[in-house]
């Protein structure tokens, strides 16, 4: 028992912050990459993890086997040197190694900072300002087109009006999306108007009118090192899905088409870090990349009990190791998302709300 506690005290310690530790209908990825770390890594480290939280209800906040201690950041919407100024304060007293974002909003100044942040000695693993532009749903399209990707057409709706003639060329039904998230699939031009003041109220300008492809939607989670190489590919099919579209069960499958469109997206791209392709897959095998997340897509946690623990592949090509690319993964391995009643004090949630901190 003693020598065990002395080899864990001869360790150095590592200090992961980490965003995105909502755990509600539409969870964030954060909770998931701690997991992935604390669970199935196996580093040479002393692991203490730092929640990174905007929203005082956020769950993994309360999570104290999972996260050592939390600091709220201002919105996104505050901009890179509000981020930048809370960060320097929080580095101060944590003296952080890596920093993984997790939600799409907050990617920009993360980015945007990503040198101020080196010189603090905060590392990061995040595609290029570039290259994350590209695969902006706005963007997309165009992304296709240059990288012989097949991409369903869009229009760009930066008015109610422009929804109609959107609607002629692309024809119901129709997905209408937001600039960051959510999407709605319409049959009528009422469904598309209401779907338009609703995503515009909740994310701004514009709304993205895209051409429904049926068929059966598959997500690949990918990391790539920055270099145009593939380090991590599993793709995951949903077996139950929320009304807002998000999967509460899959399961790993094995098809070489899609480990192939990830590493030409990844090679085209440089994409360093991790991400998600959303996949449509045709009763004809046409594959049309339908969205690009450019972080951890909630479900990542199944990529580490599948044998490509992609969260802690992060960690060491952040700190400057060498990560050689996975060649295998559990075909068939399933996730099933539950609800789990979590209690705290209200003194935890008062403390947090008053102080920013817990």
């Amino acid at each position: 028992m003693h020598s065990k506690t002395r080899q864990i005290d001869n360790k150095r310690k590592l200090v992961i912050a980490v965003t995105g530790l909502n755990a509600i209908d539409s969870p964030g990825p954060g909770v998931a990459v701690i997991r992935s770390i604390r669970e199935y890594a196996d580093f040479e480290f002393d692991i203490r993890i730092i929640g990174l939280s905007y929203e005082a209800l956020e769950p993994g906040i309360y999570m104290h086997h999972l996260v050592d201690k939390t600091y709220q950041l201002p919105f996104p919407s505050s901009g890179a040197e509000s981020l930048l100024l809370r960060l320097r304060n929080i580095n101060q007293i944590e003296k952080i190694d890596l920093i993984i974002p997790n939600f799409d909003a907050e990617l920009f100044s993360f980015i945007k900072i990503r040198g101020e942040l080196e010189e603090l000695g905060i590392h990061t693993f995040l595609p290029d300002l570039e290259h994350f532009e590209a695969r902006h749903k706005t963007m997309l399209y165009k992304f296709g087109k240059k990288h012989h990707m097949m991409i369903p057409e869009d229009r760009l709706i930066y008015h109610l009006s422009e929804l109609g003639k959107a609607a002629e060329a692309l024809e119901y039904p129709l997905v209408i999306k937001g600039k960051y998230y959510d999407a709605t699939i319409v049959n009528t031009k009422d469904e598309a108007q209401k779907a338009f003041y609703k995503l515009q109220a909740k994310w701004g300008l514009p709304i993205i009118a895209q051409q429904f492809i049926n068929g059966t939607e598959i997500n690949i989670a990918i990391l790539g090192d920055g270099k145009g190489n593939t380090i991590s590919v599993i793709p995951m099919r949903k077996l139950y899905i929320t009304d807002k579209g998000k999967a509460w069960a899959g399961i790993t499958i094995e098809d070489p088409a899609y480990i192939n469109l990830a590493q030409q997206f990844i090679k085209a791209t440089k994409w360093r870090g991790g991400c998600e392709l959303e996949i449509m897959q045709t009763n004809d095998d046409k594959y049309y990349i339908m969205e690009v997340n450019p972080r951890f897509p909630a479900w990542i946690y199944l990529t580490a009990a599948a044998g490509q623990n992609q969260p802690a592949a992060l960690v060491r090509m952040a700190l400057g190791e060498k990560v050689e690319p996975f060649l295998s993964y559990e075909v068939g391995k399933m996730f099933i998302r539950y609800a789990w009643d979590l209690i705290t004090d209200v003194g935890e949630f008062q403390k947090i709300s008053g102080t920013g901190e817990l």
